[in-house]
């Protein structure tokens, strides 16, 4: 069995570019680490001892360092005992696992069920082996105290603060927006006159907003955008940003359930990020636009609006019967008015209006009189 097993992974380790045999699993090279970053990751998924990311410091990695040990030690043992190893994780695509909050959004539940990666089947193999991969990666990371960590969010508008390694961040006087930092666990210093953060769903929205030098003519502000789903790190920097302002924030997506659940996200977080929810979720987040009733108070041309597809209403649908929908009402009735008229818009649509009408007209008229949910 074991000589079995070792010829699998050696022939899914090749496969993945490992170098040497299969079985040295600390010892392989490859390029598979973007494919996952400890920063953004709980030993909880490999182990159920309650076991969770340590906060920092030599002991920390030590922790780090112990808990793969013993994930490759379990490997080893079943192989000396001729069974084939197996992981056991915890199944984070399970919604039976994930509980809502209204305070925290959606987290998993202690003692979840959950699902195994063997070594010996067909269908897992290479999942097994990936993993041991991205385990090898990681452990000579922590070990050699480097850390690769790659974000795409921008951040604009009235902040500035200082990074890890003592750089000065100014993006109130940037004339483009600044990279969200790659370790904003990391920065200090965080400093602001802003009265409140937007979130914008698109980067050419953004983009859009910051050469109409929005976050100065209205009131001072902070622009954020994740250039669609946003990356841990841009998730990361919103909860930062809330914990050290209090100001309120909010979102501007495009009228369609891909954009809502875009929101969901930095609101309420996700099923497969549940386990972090305390760290990345900001329940305070309100919907400031595009809601589906601006499109028919503002007149919008249907001629302008796209029909949804099969997939909009299966994803719609889906929203529709989570549970944090049930304690918005307001949302809930945003919602049925899209389903009703299967249309969906982009911000752009605004456009139609007038080419500024975005930051001359909507944005400022939506922060006076209060017209968020």
């Amino acid at each position: 069995m074991a000589e079995k097993v070792l010829g699998q992974l050696r022939r899914v380790g090749e496969s993945l570019g490992w170098s040497g045999r299969a079985g040295n699993a600390l010892g392989c090279s490859g390029r598979v680490g973007d494919a996952l970053s400890w920063s953004g990751w709980s030993g909880k998924a490999l182990r159920q001892d309650g076991w969770k990311k340590p906060s920092g410091g030599q002991d920390s990695i030590s922790e780090v360092l112990e808990a793969i040990e013993n994930v490759i030690q379990g490997i080893f043992q079943s192989l000396a005992q001729n069974k084939a190893p197996v992981l056991t994780v915890a199944n984070r695509t399970d919604w039976r696992n994930i509980e809502f909050k209204d305070s925290v959004g959606l987290q998993m539940i202690p003692g979840c069920t959950t699902k195994q990666i063997r070594s010996d089947c067909p269908q897992s193999a290479r999942r097994f082996a990936l993993m041991l991969k991205i385990l090898s990666m990681i452990y000579k990371m922590v070990q050699s105290n480097t850390y690769l960590s790659t974000t795409k969010g921008f951040v604009a508008g009235n902040l500035s603060y200082t990074e890890e390694d003592g750089t000065k961040v100014n993006c109130t006087c940037s004339a483009t927006a600044v990279t969200v930092p790659s370790n904003v666990q990391g920065i200090k210093n965080l400093t602001s006159h802003a009265k409140f953060i937007l979130i914008v769903e698109k980067d050419a929205t953004f983009q859009r907003l910051l050469d109409d030098d929005f976050f100065n003519k209205v009131s001072p502000c902070i622009m954020i955008t994740g250039r669609g789903i946003p990356d841990l790190n841009t998730r990361l920097l919103v909860r930062k940003l809330w914990d050290c302002f209090q100001i309120p924030i909010f979102t501007l997506m495009d009228a369609d359930p891909h954009g809502i659940e875009i929101m969901c996200i930095y609101k309420y977080g996700s099923v497969s990020m549940s386990f972090e929810a305390h760290h990345l979720t900001v329940p305070s987040v309100k919907w400031l636009g595009l809601l589906p009733s601006d499109l028919e108070r503002l007149n919008i041309c249907k001629d302008a609006l796209i029909p949804f597809t099969k997939q909009d209403e299966n994803k719609l649908a889906s929203i529709q019967k989570r549970p944090y929908i049930a304690c918005q009402p307001l949302w809930k009735k945003e919602l049925e008015i899209m389903a009703a008229s299967k249309l969906k818009a982009e911000i752009q649509v605004l456009t139609s209006l007038s080419s500024d009408y975005l930051s001359r007209v909507y944005l400022p008229n939506k922060l006076q009189f209060g017209g968020w949910l």
